[in-house]
């Protein structure tokens, strides 16, 4: 909405009398670091020589006006220049004679952006137009992603450290399985041999308390 006010500000600015001076370009559009070229134009006189040319163009802020370009006579002025722009704007000369003036603008920054307005003044005739600049700061992309090509054997997996695969606990679980069923059958068998023992032990002992005299009772009494 402002732009939108500030160009219909703008057009009927420039033209004063038969003397225009005017715009390529109402509004300008850049990001900060880039090139741009800003362009007026102005009426010629075929009779009217280059020394009578003087052009003044500025920035209009609110804290000051750095000059951006400032032409002398039909000769250039460094001096005049704000140190905002120095070394930073070029004039193509040879268009100037057309009545065309022609500003390159290099490595833009945030601070550029406003209303430019430029004065022409000849032996024939002044005038100025404006035109507005915009330069945005430039976003952070985000960098693209890649594709990791390390090799497996070269990277370590969190899981490797911290717990075995599920292949190394079955085989840990099969391991303690056999060596259990292992541990209870050599108890089984030595439960089986120290009973036996134990009743071998015995019968003896039985046969021990019986003498010849009582063996052989004991059979009369069986036989009976």
């Amino acid at each position: 909405m402002i732009c939108s006010i500030l160009l219909l500000i703008i057009l009927p600015s420039c033209v004063s009398g038969t003397f225009v001076v005017n715009v390529t370009q109402t509004s300008y559009q850049a990001e900060e670091n880039q090139d741009i070229t800003l362009e007026w134009t102005f009426t010629t006189n075929p009779h009217s020589s280059s020394t009578s040319l003087n052009v003044f163009c500025e920035l209009l802020t609110d804290l000051k006006n750095p000059v951006l370009f400032h032409l002398h006579e039909g000769v250039e002025v460094p001096e005049s220049q704000d140190e905002q722009f120095a070394g930073r704007v070029q004039w193509d000369k040879d268009v100037l004679r057309e009545g065309r003036l022609r500003l390159n603008v290099s490595r833009l920054r945030t601070e550029d952006s406003g209303l430019y307005l430029c004065y022409v003044f000849t032996d024939y005739g002044r005038s100025s137009c404006r035109c507005w600049l915009n330069v945005s700061a430039v976003r952070d992309r985000p960098e693209p992603e890649t594709l990791n090509t390390t090799s497996p054997s070269n990277t370590t997996s969190p899981s490797n450290t911290t717990s075995p695969q599920p292949e190394s606990r079955s085989r840990i679980a099969l391991y303690c399985g056999l060596g259990l069923t292992a541990a209870v059958l050599l108890g089984f068998c030595a439960l089986l041999i120290f009973n036996c023992c134990n009743k071998s032990t015995d019968n003896k002992r039985n046969h021990q308390h019986f003498s010849p005299v009582q063996m052989s009772n004991l059979s009369e009494k069986l036989a009976n």
